[in-house]
């Protein structure tokens, strides 16, 4: 196992269907609110002009909600930030439309839907959106995508000495890859990590990569799991779900075959 690396966590935020927000998920995740009956339509992001935010695809609506709502949490600049922006899947509804598209005798790829295809389609949004010229990376690991977003993260910031937003999620499956390439519902998640050793206030992360040894990834309340059940993003939740306890915790998170990261989490 790795020697473990420390952040300090500045800022959070989180958004499904159901936990619309890290201020609403803390409470519905400790048992002190009842989720939304009725799943919540897609966010829209305040920092795209209304035309842009219809015409979003879910990944770019989703990724920026949660992006802006952890930098304003943390109180800090998105245009001074270094970005990781990790998803599993990227846009399946719009990589299913350019198969069936291209699947037909005279295929015409709409320009709008081609750009919005690639995988850093979020990241260039945010950038162009805050008008940050820092470093941004964009990464898929399968199910050990945010757990490997998370250590890029943590370890640009160590590499830097400067604090990083890390940005994950994930949309449902659309077309035939659905079958094979399973998630259901949209989750969203992001952090603003800084140098653990930072002045102020804040909760720290102990980051170790290892091999799983017989051990399985850790696991949400079953009755909070069911809120983003099916997302290809969702074992990300026990992390979020052991920072809206507000205690102590060692969370265990999927980071590729054979491989966990185990995060030791201090508020």
């Amino acid at each position: 196992m790795s020697a473990p690396l420390r952040v300090r966590v500045e800022g959070i935020a989180l958004w499904a269907p159901r936990l619309p927000g890290w201020e609403a998920a803390r409470a519905i995740l400790r048992g002190e609110a009842p989720a939304p009956d009725a799943p919540l339509p897609r966010p829209a992001p305040t920092m795209l002009a209304p035309t842009e935010r219809r015409r979003a695809p879910d990944t770019v609506a989703l990724a920026l909600e949660v992006a802006q709502a952890a930098c304003a949490a943390a109180g800090r600049d998105p245009k001074a930030l270094a970005s990781v922006f990790a998803s599993t899947h990227g846009d399946l509804a719009i990589s299913d439309y350019m198969c069936a598209e291209l699947a037909l005798p005279q295929p015409a790829i709409s320009p709008t839907k081609f750009h919005n295809s690639v995988h850093n389609a979020g990241a260039g949004y945010w950038t162009i959106g805050t008008g940050c010229m820092a470093p941004s990376t964009a990464l898929t690991a399968w199910h050990g995508t945010f757990a490997m977003g998370l250590l890029e993260a943590a370890t640009q910031v160590h590499a830097e000495g400067e604090p990083v937003l890390l940005v994950a999620y994930d949309i449902e499956a659309r077309g035939p890859m659905a079958t094979v390439t399973h998630s259901r519902g949209l989750f969203g998640v992001a952090l603003v990590l800084g140098p653990a050793g930072a002045t102020g206030p804040g909760p720290r992360l102990a980051l170790a990569f290892g091999g799983a040894s017989g051990r399985e990834p850790s696991a949400a309340r079953p009755g909070n799991a069911a809120l983003v059940d099916g997302n290809a993003l969702a074992g990300a939740l026990p992390l979020f779900e052991a920072m809206a306890l507000a205690q102590p915790a060692r969370i265990t998170l999927a980071a590729g075959r054979d491989s966990l990261l185990d995060t030791a989490w201090h508020p």
